[in-house]
This record gives structure tokens, C-alpha cells and sequence, in this order.
């Protein structure tokens, strides 16, 4: 089964957070952009291998990411 997860990056002073909106415990951290999808994916991968052995459901993709903005 294929799912699709929501990835939100935040820029830090190191450079990116990554972190899934539907699998908040799915977060890290890379110097750019790019390396911080890769170790997100990279983290997604360990953590449904991780759920499977323990058992657990793993949570379902295909949240909503919403930005609000506000004239400031």
C-alpha cells in the first residue's frame, strides 16, 4: 500500500527541520533543503519498519497543509 504523507520544513538556524503533519514523531534536521527531505524520507522509512515489527497501525497519509498569512 502507497501513502502519502504531508512534509512541513521550517528554516533553523543549522539550516531545515523537517517534520510530517500527519506523523509528528517523524522529524529531522539537514543543512539544506534537499538533505532534509532525504533524511525525512529516510526517517519515514525506519519508523513504518519500526511500527510494523512493534505491531502498531501505521498512521494514514493525505493531510492538509493550510498557511494562513497576516498583513502585519
Amino acid at each position: 500500500m502507497l501513502s502519502n504523507y504531508t512534509a512541513k520544513y521550517t528554516r533553523i538556524d543549522s539550516g531545515y527541520m523537517g517534520q510530517l503533519v500527519e506523523w509528528s514523531e517523524v522529524i529531522t534536521e539537514g543543512k539544506t533543503l534537499d538533505e532534509c527531505r532525504e533524511t525525512l524520507k529516510d526517517a519515514l522509512n525506519e519508523m513504518v519498519l519500526a511500527y510494523r515489527q512493534q505491531g502498531k497501525d501505521i498512521p494514514l497519509g493525505g493531510g492538509l497543509l493550510e498557511q494562513l498569512s497576516v498583513e502585519i
